[in-house]
């Protein structure tokens, strides 16, 4: 009997918590969607008109010219006529976000040892950093890149710079929250040994937090290239800028093989980043199985 009334107790909460959560739910989604200005019968009005646009992009090809010339109109080549200038400004995206991705690693390392709770650094300083950091991330990058554009002028050191500055941010709040999770054993070990912080930092924190170091690393390179191609077209450089003008001047069919340029880009770095993660965890985790079966031999 007690327990049925203390099951009916319980149950009655959950429900009145439920019921609660829900209404809170429905208040924001709809108040969200007021202020966005969501509108079903704007998008169902508007829906044709980006129909119309997707039909104008794909390109008119013609089987029986398919391959001939680049003067012939419906011909691959016809269409891919700006492909001398396309793919060195795809190369050009991709050395931003790689350039970008190793300058702000290599500094967010750093300065997320500095700004860890469990590093040795004064606590003003890391408050210090984290504050620098968190304005660095806040800021997007499209205007970081504005800013940037009007200082520096067009080209891609603006690009460059903006996605730096911003990666610095992310990368270091991701690199610090792993130093604060790794194991306190080691570290506690080479104390007892007499060693100084900053050897502690290096072979007791290091090791366990060098595979999400790379992982990150990589992660924000995709974000990088994903990023560099939309801060051209406020012209930071990159393909970003080809898009633009070929949107600019209704040139569908060029915005067309732009798109899917930079799709494939975008799947490529995808596959090998993640492959390459995969093989990092992997490589570590076989590494540090080994250790310690090489630590319990020696201990029997």
């Amino acid at each position: 009997m007690a327990f049925n009334v203390y099951y009916k107790t319980i149950r009655n909460k959950q429900k009145r918590e439920a019921m609660l959560w829900s209404l809170l739910f429905l208040v924001l989604y709809f108040s969200s969607g007021y202020l966005a200005e969501f509108n079903l019968v704007k998008i169902y009005e508007g829906l044709p008109k980006f129909l119309d646009y997707i039909r104008d992009i794909i390109p008119t090809l013609h089987w029986n010219v398919l391959f001939a010339d680049v003067k012939t109109e419906g011909s691959l080549a016809y269409w891919g006529y700006r492909l001398p200038i396309q793919l060195p400004l795809i190369w050009e995206t991709l050395n931003i976000a790689l350039a970008a991705t190793l300058v702000s690693a290599i500094i967010s390392v750093f300065l997320a040892f500095v700004a860890a709770k469990n590093s040795p650094s004064a606590k003003w300083i890391k408050f210090i950093v984290r504050i620098i950091v968190a304005f660095m991330r806040t800021m997007p990058e499209l205007a970081f890149a504005l800013m940037f554009v009007m200082a520096f002028g067009i080209g891609p050191f603006a690009g460059f710079l903006a996605l730096t500055i911003h990666a610095i941010g992310s990368l270091t709040k991701l690199f610090y929250e792993a130093i604060e999770t790794a194991s306190d054993k080691p570290v506690k070990g080479l104390q007892a040994t007499g060693a100084n912080g900053i050897t502690r930092l290096r072979f007791g924190i290091w090791p366990q937090i060098k595979p999400l170091i790379t992982a990150y690393t990589f992660m924000r390179f995709e974000v990088n290239f994903r990023q560099s191609t939309i801060l051209g077209i406020v012209g930071a450089g990159g393909i970003g800028q080809e898009l633009m003008l070929s949107i600019k001047l209704d040139r569908y069919d060029q915005v067309s093989i732009t798109l899917i340029m930079i799709v494939l880009v975008v799947t490529l770095i995808d596959s090998i980043s993640g492959y390459l993660r995969q093989k990092i965890v992997e490589g570590n985790a076989l590494e540090y199985h080994a250790n310690t079966s090489k630590q319990a031999l020696q201990a029997k």
